[in-house]
């Protein structure tokens, strides 16, 4: 009897482990339909106006919001390595007014992290990671996760939701500042270079992944842009480095037909 129960309980955890395994495989788009799932009937109309301090790998300003490759970087030693494209990034997000029905998305703080690989000519991505500051419920989670399959619609080879970590943000016009765990998993750190006056240098009409609406990229070239966690970390420093404030609703994808990408 004892051999019975065993087996019935290995069974059930591969089944979860199978589970997990396809949410990491399509990252935010399963993710999504998983928030979605529990509702019975039509999904609740959402919201989310929020604030990126992000920065990549890509020197200033990047290419890939205008490409399908990222910028190349010499991998290798004193010039004798080989060219290899990517975009390693982090993106630390905190939404200043947010709503998917009934839950309040004010205030939440999260951090994405990863690379777009060389070619993201067909939607597909290298792997990304999602960290929520602890503060975060469980039904804001799912609110957030729903939202981010529109926001990045976009096809992952490996995603994975990360351990909670204490998100630090703050931003003014000449610095912005994030940090995962006090700096310890990931890190960006944002300064205005000089311009003609004392604004910070902004592009217009440029759009953002998903998002129907932004107010301008505010260019800001990174002091530092680090990912230390996991088996793939990174640092970069002096690359591209970006504010935005980004608005999207289930109404306006709904209208776009699902948004855009990057």
């Amino acid at each position: 009897m004892k051999l019975i129960e065993e087996r019935i309980r290995l069974k059930r955890w591969g089944s979860r482990v199978a589970l997990f395994m396809a949410v990491s495989a399509l990252g935010f788009a399963a993710l999504s339909v998983a928030a979605e799932a529990p509702s019975a009937g039509k999904a609740p109309s959402w919201k989310m106006n929020a604030t990126i301090i992000e920065a990549c790998s890509c020197p200033m300003f990047c290419q890939c919001y205008f490409n399908t490759k990222p910028a190349a970087h010499q991998v290798g030693h004193e010039g004798h390595g080989m060219a290899e494209h990517f975009c390693r990034f982090n993106n630390a997000i905190k939404v200043n007014k947010g709503s998917y029905g009934k839950v309040k998305l004010d205030g939440a703080k999260f951090w994405v992290a990863g690379d777009l690989g060389g070619d993201f000519s067909k939607g597909e991505m290298d792997w990304a990671v999602l960290h929520f500051d602890p503060t975060v419920t469980k039904e804001q989670r799912d609110a957030i996760a729903t939202i981010l399959g529109h926001l990045y619609p976009v096809k992952w080879k490996a995603f994975r939701v990360a351990e909670d970590a204490p998100v630090e943000w703050k931003a003014t016009k000449d610095r912005a500042e994030a940090r995962l765990d006090g700096g310890k998993t990931a890190e960006v750190v944002l300064q205005r270079a000089p311009g003609m006056t004392e604004a910070p240098a902004v592009i217009k009409n440029l759009k953002y992944w998903g998002a129907p609406r932004n107010d301008g990229f505010v260019l800001m070239p990174n002091v530092v842009e680090a990912y230390r966690a996991g088996d793939k970390p990174f640092e970069f420093r002096g690359t591209t480095g970006f504010l935005v404030t980004v608005d999207i609703d289930s109404k306006s994808v709904a209208q776009a037909g699902g948004g855009g990408g990057k």
